[in-house]
């Protein structure tokens, strides 16, 4: 995606489509070289990384190892160096050091650079992780120079002379992209090269369908639970051509009771539940779904089916990451409607200086209670520092999403 110019909105719509119909990955590039563009360019990737949730690829132009540590730091899993907007291989070197060698990828402007003595041992030599190819005709020569290179390769390609088949069979490419698919059947381009076993990302049920016990209506049943909050938003049923229809595509489909048919859930409402696992129960009578959930889950226009409570005993169901958002929340809608007489909006309203200041004198806090053998004083103040760090993570536009994909891709 040259997102060079690109109304954000439309960056983020595109990437969102292209994430949940099949793409193992997404590269988007603006490699202008003035610092407005830069920065746009690191704004919409900060924004990409928090709407989808497959790995991307930034390429920007680089001039100075900060370029390289602002692009990782947006969430990319990976920074594309276009060759010809390098000026010191030394910075690669830099930023291969600091943040090791699977980070950095090559953009290769001609095959005639990529054949030039001693261009890849100097990228080697750097730490590069991968190199990308582009606007090739494909030969049996050429196929036989990429085989034989020391780094993978990356292939990006219109499908114009080549044909993706061609392309991704060649020993040692390990992606290709293009811009070919996107209004068209990812998950069906995939499955043409698997029947030409060139191996590539598709659902594979490990268990046969044979083997699920089956109620008396020849059906299993499947819990759904959205994959990142584990709250469970529907239940219903599937048989054998719902089950591989579903595996196929990456889109639940269950055999509707009522109805007597199938059904693909979203496909008049538009709210898909896009496949993240399917695990089978201990009796190998239930189906548990995880999934990336689309709008509502409920015909209702509830998020999830079982909204109705019918018996409850109040108990405690503190879960850390429950609070801290709670907490966050708060603390942004004070941002947003100020409360008079509201210590955050004290914090607000003296500015950036202020809660720094106060996160400063938390954290010394910390250290003194630390030295303290009664571990009560010291849960009150990490709770304080929490707290301003809340704060000043406000201040300045992240929120806790932001730092757990950071903290996810560290890991």
């Amino acid at each position: 995606m040259n997102i060079e110019n690109e109304v954000a909105a439309n960056v983020l719509t595109t990437a969102e489509h292209y994430a949940t119909e099949g793409a193992d990955e997404l590269f988007l590039f603006d490699y202008s070289t003035d610092d407005y563009s830069k920065e746009e360019l690191l704004r919409m990737a900060k924004e990409v990384a928090k709407a989808v949730d497959i790995p991307f690829i930034l390429g920007l132009s680089v001039k100075r190892f900060e370029d390289v540590k602002k692009a990782l730091y947006t969430g990319a899993s990976y920074v594309m160096v276009k060759h010809s907007c390098v000026e010191d291989y030394n910075v690669i070197k830099e930023a291969t050091d600091r943040f090791g060698k699977d980070k950095v990828l090559v953009e290769v402007d001609t095959i005639k650079q990529f054949r030039q003595e001693g261009f890849v041992k100097q990228l080697l030599e750097c730490g590069v992780y991968g190199i990308m190819l582009k606007h090739l005709t494909m030969t049996s020569e050429l196929a036989a120079e990429i085989a034989s290179c020391p780094l993978p390769v990356m292939i990006r390609d219109s499908f114009t002379r080549n044909d993706l088949e061609d392309l991704a069979s060649v020993d040692n490419v390990f992606a290709v992209s293009t811009n070919y698919f996107e209004k068209k059947d990812i998950m069906k381009a995939k499955y043409a090269l698997k029947e030409k076993n060139i191996p590539v990302n598709t659902f594979e049920s490990t268990v046969s369908f044979t083997d699920f016990k089956l109620n008396a209506d020849g059906l299993i049943p499947v819990i759904v639970q959205d994959y990142k909050t584990s709250e469970v938003l529907m239940l219903a049923y599937m048989n054998e051509e719902s089950f591989q229809l579903t595996v196929k595509t990456g889109k639940m489909t269950y055999f509707s009771r009522s109805r007597q048919q199938l059904w693909c859930k979203g496909e008049t409402s538009g709210h898909f539940q896009y496949v993240k696992a399917l695990n089978l129960d201990c009796d190998n009578d239930t189906i548990l779904a995880k999934v990336k959930q689309v709008g509502a889950a409920c015909h209702t226009g509830n998020r999830s089916c079982f909204y109705t409570e019918i018996v409850k005993r109040e108990y405690d169901d503190t879960n850390p990451l429950t609070v801290f958002s709670q907490v966050y929340d708060v603390i942004m809608d004070r941002k947003m409607h100020p409360k008079e007489g509201s210590y955050t909006n004290y914090l607000f309203d003296k500015g950036i200086d202020k809660i720094l200041k106060k996160c400063g004198e938390e954290a010394t806090e910390i250290v003194i209670a630390a030295k303290n053998p009664d571990a009560e004083e010291l849960k009150y103040e990490i709770s304080d520092f929490l707290y301003h760090m809340m704060v000043l993570m406000a201040e300045c536009g992240l929120d806790w999403n932001d730092v757990v994909k950071e903290l996810a891709h560290r890991r």
